[in-house]
């Protein structure tokens, strides 16, 4: 079993920053890679942001140049900074830990960008 505890989430105004984090615990062993989804309403999920166990990243094109994602493996904890946020940003953030192939989730941080 994996346990993914997600933190950061909350309001913010438009062109504010926040910053997501993601512990992950339990019968973990690398490499795995962990990441970050969002789920707006009406929406399917999709990816923001993944990274590898050697810190390799990849972004959606609607988030790079303002998200930065990063791993702590020492804690097996992946953060993502948040910074000119838009009002389409608004939606539930899940911490993802893919291991062997095996998708793990968080219960989902809701992020709203609003004046």
């Amino acid at each position: 079993q994996v346990q993914l505890v997600e933190s950061g989430g909350g309001l913010v105004q438009p062109g504010g920053s926040l910053r997501l984090s993601c512990a992950a615990s339990g019968s973990i062993f690398r490499p795995f890679v962990m990441g970050w989804h969002r789920q707006a309403p009406g929406k399917q999920r999709e990816l923001v942001a993944g990274i590898g166990g050697g810190g390799s990243a990849n972004y959606a094109d609607s988030v790079k140049g303002r998200f930065t994602i990063s791993r702590d493996n020492a804690k097996n904890t992946v953060y993502l900074q948040m910074n000119s946020l838009k009002p389409e940003d608004t939606a539930v953030y899940y911490c993802n830990l893919v291991l062997r192939g095996v998708p793990w989730w968080g219960q989902g941080t809701q992020v709203t960008v609003s004046s």
